[in-house]
């Protein structure tokens, strides 16, 4: 995974709450068993009408909101079922970084442990940015080793697990965590066999 340090990049905002998995990837396109592919499906029936075309009503269909890297939403975002598809997809959109005042658990654990940050901060500060970047551009920086979220006239701080923290510092999964231990794991396998492995 991609380490992240600090990420600077433009902010769509879904004003909305009780935003489950469902809507962010609907279980139609859950056929892939990559992790990418699924960025094209993303909130599929809110950005998409029947014709196929865009809905121009949809946030992130603004026009201020294109290319956006940074989600800012409401209470309770990623509820719903459990799939992994959910950060898989918003990953695979192009977002690094998700800012709420709460999400459901096992979304926010799936989106560390596919190298997305989800930011969980007091809802007058997600209150303030979902009303900054409403009808205009607004641009953030987040600052994952100073835990500080920054924009122009904007500025707070936010808490993170410190296992959660050095993993997204160093781009590392489970498994790269696993094989940061490799040479000990030999060792111990040479030792129990009694012959190197």
């Amino acid at each position: 995974m991609e380490p992240l340090k600090v990420h600077e990049g433009k902010a769509a905002t879904m004003n909305r709450v009780n935003v489950d998995t469902d809507q962010i990837i609907p279980k139609q396109f859950l056929k892939r068993v990559e992790r990418t592919g699924f960025g094209q499906f993303l909130f599929f029936d809110w950005r998409f009408k029947a014709d196929g075309s865009e809905n121009e009503e949809f946030e992130l269909n603004q026009p201020h909101a294109k290319g956006a890297t940074i989600l800012v939403a409401g209470h309770n975002f990623g509820c719903g079922s459990s799939r992994e598809h959910a950060p898989w997809a918003l990953h695979d959109y192009g977002f690094r970084v998700v800012i709420a005042p709460n999400f459901a658990d096992i979304f926010y654990n799936n989106c560390l442990k596919n190298g997305m940050l989800p930011i969980r901060l007091d809802e007058k500060y997600v209150y303030q940015l979902l009303q900054k970047g409403e009808n205009e551009e607004l641009r953030l920086t987040v600052d994952l080793e100073n835990q500080t979220i920054q924009s122009e006239d904007f500025e707070t701080s936010f808490a993170i697990d410190p296992y959660w923290k050095e993993m997204l510092l160093n781009g590392w999964d489970e498994i790269s965590l696993t094989l940061k231990y490799d040479g000990k794991i030999k060792e111990y396998e040479d030792k129990m066999t009694g012959q190197p492995v």
